[in-house]
């Protein structure tokens, strides 16, 4: 029944990461039918962030007195009513409200579905979890280009993928039931860690310290921010970018955008295995590193299909970097406050989704779509920056912690 189960949540994942890659895709067409401005789909982003973020925050209160069956089912229902809604907007007045509830649901879902996995899986199962966001991201892109490239619609792309959450909404309902007895008969333990593993920046007074005043917490809050900026931005302007500086067609420029969160779907899917034999550190400096060098390929004045391949490596060196981040923030910090500054990370993370990619859009507007390859590699370096100082943070104290054993042992 677990496994069975843990299909469900696999699909709902699926549909979470459905329309995330949609506006970016479609926004080039959607822009000339409604004749609005270039940093419009920012405003529009911004507002689904926005509500994502607002429903994580609350989300530990209302999963509490709610479940996640029930906040699950709900959510998913807000989702699939605002995607319809974007099928029928007659205006961008139309679009931003039912922006709303896009972003509402979506926060729910997923602070949801992470600490369900966390608590009743194992921790393998978490890069998976976030793979099957990537199927969905990767197949969003791929639907919406087959309409647009056959019938010049985006709202029957939009339709399309209205009438899968709502069928996912018609399975979540039927098996209601089944969230709580399987969270009762689950025996996997919170944590898989030896005692010995605690955190690098533990101490006995640890309790009394507060989250933020931990050492280390600052940085890996950069990592966070720009993570999701550069992942977020890939994804809402890599589309425009191609069109109006590749001059790709749209309908080629959505399939290469697909590749990217192919890439972050494969990579992620991969992970899950490499976890069991490589530590979270080298698979995040990795993914970096391959980031980086996908988006100097963006950088640099190379043919467009070079473009493509910049486009792959970025989503394959994203894929580790996110979830190992997460599951690394017990060992970094400590099991005292690791629920709180998780749930930082995540307020971070969505704040970086929330106002980097604007940011660029309102740059963009000002001067060109061009100056996007110059973002993305700035996002990376900064995220590079924040993580290899905490890295260093990291290893002075684990060398602190072995010299003061010695003196001990002495």
């Amino acid at each position: 029944m677990a496994t069975f189960f843990l299909v469900i949540i696999y699909l709902a994942f699926i549909s979470l990461g459905l329309p995330d890659s949609l506006l970016g895709v479609a926004w080039p067409v959607m822009q000339l039918e409604y004749g609005a401005r270039l940093e419009t789909a920012g405003l529009l982003f911004m507002t689904i962030a926005g509500g994502t973020i607002i429903s994580s925050l609350a989300s530990g209160t209302v999963l509490k007195r709610f479940g996640t069956g029930n906040v699950t089912f709900v959510s998913c229902l807000m989702t699939a009513g605002a995607l319809l809604g974007f099928t029928f907007a007659p205006s961008l007045v139309w679009l931003i409200i039912c922006a709303i509830p896009l972003g509402l649901g979506a926060g729910s879902v997923d602070a949801g579905l992470n600490n369900y996995v966390a608590t009743h899986y194992k921790a393998h199962h978490m890069s998976w979890l976030h793979c099957f966001w990537g199927v969905g991201a990767t197949l969003g892109p791929i639907i919406m280009s087959q309409f647009i490239s056959e019938q010049n619609s985006w709202r029957q792309g939009y339709l399309t993928i209205a009438g899968i959450q709502f069928a996912l909404v018609v399975i979540l309902f039927f098996t209601l039931p089944l969230w709580n007895k399987v969270a009762r008969n689950s025996n996997i333990t919170l944590s898989e860690e030896s005692e010995d593993s605690k955190s690098l920046f533990y101490d006995e007074d640890a309790k009394n310290i507060k989250p933020l005043k931990i050492r280390g917490v600052k940085l890996a809050l950069i990592s966070f921010l720009f993570y999701c900026g550069v992942e977020a931005t890939m994804g809402l302007w890599g589309s425009s970018f191609l069109v109006n500086v590749k001059e790709l067609p749209v309908a080629v420029a959505a399939q290469w955008v697909s590749l990217y969160y192919a890439g972050i779907t494969i990579g992620r899917f991969i992970t899950g295995f490499i976890t069991l034999k490589v530590s979270n550190r080298t698979l995040i400096r990795v993914g970096q590193i391959t980031a980086l060098a996908g988006a100097a390929l963006l950088f640099l004045p190379l043919p467009s299909s070079f473009s493509l391949v910049g486009f792959i490596m970025i989503g394959l060196g994203l894929a580790p970097i996110f979830p190992c981040m997460l599951h690394e923030t017990p060992a970094r910090f400590g099991k005292e406050h690791s629920q709180t500054i998780m749930g930082y990370q995540m307020a971070v993370a969505y704040t970086g989704s929330t106002f980097m990619p604007p940011l660029l859009g309102f740059i963009a507007s000002q001067s060109t779509i061009g100056i996007f390859p110059f973002f993305i590699v700035v996002f990376v370096a900064a995220m590079i920056f924040g993580s290899e100082k905490l890295n260093v943070l990291l290893k002075n104290k684990d060398l602190l912690k072995g010299k003061n054993t010695n003196s001990k042992v002495l």
